[in-house]
């Protein structure tokens, strides 16, 4: 039910209109500035030019084909035989009319072409420029943004609304200005040919209108519902998918198809109610403008057999008037992808207005010197409010020295972590490094100062080595090897097919959980940080692999200040110091020797693991 409400609320269409919104929006047309003035110019240029056929037509009938004089003739043939110097003859004036028809449909062509060619450039420099602005702004967000808000709603972000803005540019507003500029032009030759059967033509625009609205208010509700629905769709097949191993472990195929079936139903109906809705919008606007195109007939034919109207006259203002009906029908296509543009504007802003609660301090240090001592000073931390994970924590490790941290889960173990890499700022006390405090070191230059191995180890799409260096040119070839070689992962990645090239496919899919580990670890070594957080980093190992790595970082942690999370006690028990959490607090620090000595939490939590591996054994 909860997921229902928040996809209601994440696909409500708000405002149709929002000037805040769309000055924004049209921000991003500054940098094309060149692009945009073209566009607007073609634009009025096609207007124009759309008007020119019609009226061509007039002059050919009314001076060439059914000759007429005095106030029967058109407006527009009298202006031509007004600046005509000598009269042509019918067939030289036929042809020069024809050239000039022909010459206006090859021009509008080309000009709507080349239009159209600039909008959709126009609207994928801005859409480049949003999501990149979209996805340098997440890369700055604090993690706690993270953990609120779900991955598949964030990649919407940058795919689905970025691309409804740029449906926004080349096919709302530039449409509409457009159909503006072609309408004021119709309205004012209208006026200009024949002001009555001008509004005779106008007389069905109050039913188009109301038409319009009808289908507007509509298919307003029932997009909104088609949205909705196609979010579940979305939400549904990224969780389902994701978890594919666990629906076929416990057998649910059956029932994730029956739930898929409901939900693909219910997308299904709202489509076909919105189907409904235009089945029926667009049989009755072509029904109303026949009725006014019937009225011009009806009303223009008695002028023309009464000798008031020319028949040049008449036929251009039924061309007129379909071109006039035509943008006015479009309208409602035109309001709902304003509509969805505002909408996606205004979750895409959300994210970008979002503040960055961390961040580096004015006059922060930077500093590639650091020597690696830590001080938890009194530190307090709560995820949420009201629930803490952390009480009044303090600790000290000395530069060089690895200290091992043990609990039972939810000790807040893990969490030292994020406080000290600055992904969270404590609620109390300090954290600091070197002596001062983390929220007063520039950011990059705290968070380069450490290497962390994780349980979950991610691996991005590309080589092993791309994985081993993420970008960092410094490290060249020969330090890969020697990072790999040093966590025993050399071996494994030499019998890959192409060794160090050996592309990786998503999260490190046909690696095992261990190679994925021992990745970590020879990527962590090849940065060659001055701290090293391994936080459960060897659980997932055999044993075998667990005593090589072993080996390895008995030498490699020996200068660095290391601190190691972990659940097996055998792992860490060469630890300089271990802190013992419980319930978010130090409840025992010590070596291995003197907390069994102490016979505490540490002494039970060793007996309880020596008797699984005894029960194990």
């Amino acid at each position: 039910m909860s997921d229902t409400v928040d996809l209601d609320r994440e696909e409500s269409l708000g405002k149709v209109y929002d000037g805040r919104l769309l000055r924004r929006l049209l921000g991003y047309l500054a940098p094309h500035k060149g692009l945009t003035a073209a566009a607007v110019v073609l634009i009025l240029i096609s207007a124009v030019l759309q008007l020119v056929g019609p009226l061509t037509i007039a002059v050919a009938l009314d001076l060439y084909v059914m000759p007429t004089e005095g106030e029967q003739l058109s407006a527009v043939a009298r202006w031509v035989e007004s600046h005509t110097s000598e009269p042509a003859g019918p067939l030289t004036g036929l042809l020069a009319a024809s050239g000039v028809y022909l010459f206006s449909l090859l021009s509008s062509f080309f000009v709507l072409f080349l239009q159209g060619y600039l909008m959709e450039l126009m609207g994928q420099y801005v859409m480049f420029d949003l999501r990149q602005e979209v996805f340098s702004k997440l890369q700055q967000l604090n993690v706690s943004y993270f953990d609120r808000q779900p991955i598949g709603r964030l990649v919407t972000r940058v795919t689905t609304d970025v691309a409804a803005l740029n449906e926004l540019f080349t096919a709302g507003l530039v449409s509409v200005f457009g159909d503006v500029m072609l309408l004021v032009g119709i309205v004012g030759v209208l006026f200009w040919l024949n002001w009555k059967l001008a509004l005779v033509s106008f007389s069905i625009l109050p039913v188009l209108l109301l038409l319009n609205l009808w289908f507007k208010v509509r298919a307003r509700q029932q997009y909104r519902k088609v949205r909705v629905k196609i979010a579940r769709i979305s939400s549904f097949l990224q969780e389902h998918i994701t978890g594919m191993p666990l629906v076929q472990l416990f057998n649910r195929e059956e029932l994730t198809y029956g739930e898929f079936r409901e939900i693909n139903r219910d997308h299904r109906d709202a489509n076909i109610a919105a189907i409904f809705y235009y089945a029926v919008y667009y049989p009755m606007v072509e029904i109303t403008t026949a009725v006014g195109v019937a009225l011009l007939i009806w009303y223009g034919g008695g002028q023309v057999v009464q000798g008031a109207l020319s028949l040049g006259a008449l036929v251009a203002f039924l061309q007129y008037a379909r071109r006039f009906y035509q943008p006015l029908a479009d309208l409602s296509q035109k309001y709902n992808i304003l509509q969805s543009a505002m909408a996606s504007s205004e979750r895409i802003f959300a994210v970008l207005d979002t503040e960055e609660e961390i961040r580096s301090r004015e006059g922060s240090r930077e500093s590639r010197d650091v020597r690696g001592e830590i001080e938890f000073d009194g530190v307090s931390f709560a995820y949420n409010e009201g629930e803490p994970v952390l009480h009044d924590v303090s600790f000290r490790v000395r530069a060089g020295e690895t200290l091992a941290v043990v609990g039972h889960t939810g000790a807040g173990k893990s969490t030292l972590a994020n406080l000290l890499l600055r992904f969270y700022d404590v609620q109390g006390g300090a954290v600091r490094l070197d002596g001062l405090d983390v929220r007063q070191w520039h950011l990059p230059s705290l968070r380069k100062a450490f290497g962390m191995v994780l349980q979950d180890v991610f691996l991005f799409s590309g080589t092993l080595a791309e994985n081993l260096r993420l970008g960092d040119a410094s490290i060249d070839d020969e330090r890969l090897r020697w990072a790999a070689r040093e966590v025993r992962a050399l071996e494994f990645i030499d019998r890959q097919p192409e060794g160090f090239q050996t592309r990786i496919r998503e999260r490190g899919a046909g690696l095992s959980t261990g190679q994925k580990q021992l990745i970590a670890f020879a990527r962590a070594l090849a940065f060659d940080p001055r701290i090293l957080i391994l936080d459960e980093a060897t659980s997932s190992i055999d044993t075998e692999t667990e005593q090589n790595i072993q080996i390895a970082l008995d030498r490699l942690l020996v200068g660095r200040t290391s601190i190691v999370i972990a659940h097996r006690l055998s792992t860490i028990q060469k630890a300089d110091r271990i802190l013992v959490l419980h319930k978010g607090r130090v409840c025992e620090q010590g070596t291995h020797q003197e907390l069994l000595a102490l016979g505490g939490i540490y002494h039970k939590l060793y007996l309880l693991q020596y008797k699984e591996q005894e029960v194990a054994v």
